[in-house]
């Protein structure tokens, strides 16, 4: 079975212009799906990225990318208080992937965590503040 991990990976001006990214599925083996880019010339570069492969060359493509000066970070999640949450659902209509939506039947909010880019769009909208990222 694939190993599947998302990530965040900071690149530093110098690197922004380097094929960093191709190594990975070159010398590593591994698949990407960007979930979020912002990648800028002359400035800080940003990916959010699900990387699937082996475990093994997952570990060494980590390593390949923090010695060539790239930060990288598990991608935080965000995590709901349900005992707080109001369900008014402010957070459904600013979730770019649909990871709050509305339940038709019981018009709660649903939370799909696997959709989930940890944009922290939701955060800036929850008026009770229920929501938070957790690594």
């Amino acid at each position: 079975m694939a190993f599947s991990k998302r990530v965040v990976l900071r690149f530093p001006r110098s690197l922004v212009h380097q094929p960093i990214v191709s190594r990975l599925i070159k010398d590593y083996s591994l698949d990407f799906n960007i979930l979020k880019a912002l990648v800028n010339p002359k400035e800080e570069g940003l990916l959010v990225m699900e990387l699937m492969g082996k475990r093994s060359d997952f570990d060494k493509a980590i390593a390949y990318l923090t010695e060539a000066g790239v930060e990288t970070e598990p991608l935080s999640r965000v995590k709901r208080n349900e005992e707080r949450c109001t369900q008014c659902g402010a957070c459904v209509s600013m979730c770019p992937t649909g990871a709050f939506v509305v339940d038709e039947k019981t018009r709660g909010v649903l939370f799909d965590d696997a959709k989930c880019i940890a944009c922290e769009l939701c955060l800036l909208v929850c008026p009770p503040r229920v929501l938070e990222l957790t690594v």
